[in-house]
């Protein structure tokens, strides 16, 4: 046995689904525009596109290499300013070539070590440039030989060198004699540095002996016993006023 249906029951049902599914529409839409909303607040997003704006591409990219000349292309040469003593034929050049300049101490050696250029030379000038070298220390300068005793074939591959540098035998006897003549060759002389070694022997070398001989050469020293007592005598102007350097 069935039961009749109540004639209001069936649209009150269709109301009841229709409304229902309007909700969850509803609440599907506002769902939508909330995320939308969020997501086009993010930082670094472009106005709700999802993408980065321009400006944060631009930093991620490196700037593009300068097409200029820069110095830096290894297929380009810069031209330096040269300094005076840099010069082709230039005096610094030159006694950088022939091992000779005060200012370098590469391969130096101690007056205290045993390398044959300082144990070689005159025993009365080894003595004395050790003595001075121990006083100069205290004083916080390391005094260090960058030539001393030569044979007499580097001695003349030396004036070789400074002849093709200056240009000439004469021009190049302003800085290297001849074997013949040399002092190294003797082991008379010896070339000093670094530059603050030599200033301090300018001012006290006299109390020891050691005196600078020339004038253009700052860094060579020869034994005077006499400049303990009476100082060092006057310098040449350069090897040229020398008279032992004399045919």
């Amino acid at each position: 046995m069935t039961h009749p249906t109540h004639p209001r029951s069936r649209p009150s049902r269709r109301r009841a689904a229709a409304l229902t599914f309007a909700a969850v529409a509803l609440t599907a839409v506002l769902a939508a525009l909330g995320f939308a909303f969020a997501f086009s607040s993010t930082p670094g997003s472009d106005t709700g596109s999802g993408r980065a704006p321009a400006t944060a591409h631009a930093r991620a990219v490196p700037a593009p290499a300068p097409t200029g000349p820069t110095g830096d292309d290894p297929g380009e040469e810069t031209a330096a300013d040269p300094s005076p003593g840099d010069a082709p034929g230039g005096e610094d050049t030159a006694r950088r070539r022939l091992g000779e300049s005060g200012e370098t101490t590469a391969g130096a050696a101690s007056p205290f070590g045993d390398a044959e250029t300082v144990t070689r030379l005159d025993p009365a000038l080894l003595s004395a440039l050790r003595q001075a070298a121990t006083e100069a220390q205290a004083d916080g300068v390391q005094i260090l030989v960058t030539s001393g005793w030569r044979s007499s074939e580097e001695q003349e591959e030396l004036l070789r060198q400074a002849i093709a540098e200056y240009g000439s035998p004469e021009e190049a006897a302003r800085w290297v004699a001849t074997p013949q003549r040399s002092e190294h060759v003797k082991g008379t002389a010896v070339d000093l540095g670094p530059a603050d070694a030599t200033a301090w022997l300018s001012a006290r070398g006299g109390a020891y002996g050691l005196c600078q001989i020339y004038a253009n050469e700052s860094w060579h020293f020869e034994l005077r016993p006499e400049a303990v007592s009476t100082g060092c005598p006057p310098m040449y102007a350069d090897p040229t006023e020398d008279p032992r350097m004399q045919p």
